[in-house]
């Protein structure tokens, strides 16, 4: 069962960081400085769970957690400045943070998939760590 949310957290991390990639050098939207920090977050993680979950390592749940947890933060800061439409935070590199370049079912933006893929790895890395405190 680790192994398996190990896995699925990579996929996930993994998805996120393809994306990424996507919306910056495919479509052409220019990352924001609070979109650099969640890269910064997410894309190690994809490493740390492959391996982990390759040598069935769950003791790898802290490094994880530390990396997820912070981009979590990150991610749900950036959705509150777009939410709100907050206009007084600017960003140094590309875009402004409020910024909106993509909408996905009328209601996803880059930095709620962001939250998304954070919140499914951390629920998943929660789980890794409980099933290791149990065995």
């Amino acid at each position: 069962m680790r192994r398996r949310l190990l896995t699925a957290c990579t996929v996930v991390a993994a998805v996120a960081t393809v994306g990424s990639l996507y919306f910056s050098e495919i479509a052409g939207y220019p990352p924001c400085e609070l979109c650099w920090y969640q890269r910064v977050f997410m894309y190690p993680l994809v490493l740390v769970l492959g391996v982990a979950a390759v040598e069935d390592r769950a003791e790898i749940w802290t490094t994880a957690l530390a990396l997820s947890g912070l981009g979590l933060v990150t991610a749900a800061y950036h959705v509150g400045i777009q939410t709100t439409g907050s206009s007084g935070v600017t960003c140094s590199v590309g875009a402004g943070c409020g910024a909106v370049y993509w909408q996905g079912v009328g209601v996803l933006t880059i930095p709620r998939l962001s939250l998304l893929a954070f919140a499914l790895v951390t629920a998943g890395i929660v789980a890794v760590a409980v099933l290791e405190r149990r065995s």
